[in-house]
């Protein structure tokens, strides 16, 4: 590093100076120094002076615009809030609307599916009795039929037997023992 400037302002500083001089300005100089800076302050005071209400009026004027911006945005934030609040208060009311819908429609269709059963059920039942029924009927019917058929079959063999000449005690001994014999019989269920 290079400290000549150093020395160099040493030199200047304490070099002699000629007398009258403070810091090596003239008495001149100093005056219009001293002058200027008095006009300066004079000028500052008077400029002070007539334009510190004016700047002081704007500046309130600014802070009271400012104040009232974000008291407008708090109110409007409140707002803003208030929206939101009764948004999701709304969204929990469509909520909780749709799961009784839903809970409503599932019990509906339980139910539904339940009377749907038990119409079924009954249904099959009904055609379980009629089938029961016409099952019995047709046993019956075939019963009755296989009794005609024995004795169509016994008169034929009665006829049979009446035509080898059996005289009429025997034939009617023959027929009273068959026909004993044919009512005595059990027919199956």
């Amino acid at each position: 590093m290079d400290f000549g400037f150093l020395i160099s302002a040493a030199e200047i500083i304490t070099t002699d100076l000629p007398p009258g001089r403070v810091f090596g300005i003239d008495q001149a100089t100093l005056i219009n120094i001293i002058a200027n800076v008095a006009n300066v302050a004079i000028l500052a005071g008077f400029l002070a002076y007539l334009l510190y209400k004016p700047v002081r009026t704007i500046l309130n004027k600014r802070t009271n615009k400012i104040q009232g911006q974000l008291i407008q945005a708090e109110e409007e934030l409140e707002k803003a809030t208030e929206l939101r609040r009764n948004y999701e208060q709304k969204m929990e009311d469509v909520e909780r609307e749709r799961e009784e819908i839903l809970s409503e429609a599932r019990k509906t269709a339980a139910d539904s599916g339940r009377r749907i059963l038990a119409e079924a059920k009954k249904e099959a039942d009904t055609i379980r009795e009629r089938a029961a029924a016409n099952v019995e009927m047709e046993w019956e019917r075939a019963e009755n039929d296989m009794r005609t058929a024995i004795i169509d079959v016994s008169a034929v063999m009665a006829e049979k037997f009446v035509s080898l000449a059996i005289n009429k005690e025997t034939h009617d001994r023959l027929f009273d023992e068959t026909l004993s014999d044919l009512e005595g019989m059990t027919w199956r269920d």
